[in-house]
């Protein structure tokens, strides 16, 4: 435990702040995996709107500064070519 006052207060922040991005983590994943399945099941309407929905969300991550700029791309990138198989 900290002995100064503002950093304990620091740490309580780091930890509230911890747990939010890990639950925007966890929902982005979701969705990129939401996209993943509706390729797999050749649903190609459910695709584009699954992609919608993650690119979406990789773009919020990224302007909350959760994600590296190259993470973010490269994974937009990567459901798009899955995407356009189905087309």
């Amino acid at each position: 435990m900290a002995n100064i006052k503002q950093q304990a207060k620091r740490n309580l922040t780091n930890e509230k702040k911890r747990l939010i991005n890990a639950a925007f983590k966890s929902s982005v994943k979701t969705a990129l995996k939401g996209v993943e399945v509706a390729v797999e099941n050749k649903d190609l309407e459910k695709a584009n709107a699954a992609l919608k929905l993650a690119s979406k969300k990789l773009d919020k991550a990224l302007a909350k500064g959760i994600y590296h700029k190259n993470y973010v791309s490269r994974n937009k990138s990567h459901l798009a070519k899955l995407v356009n198989t189905l087309a």
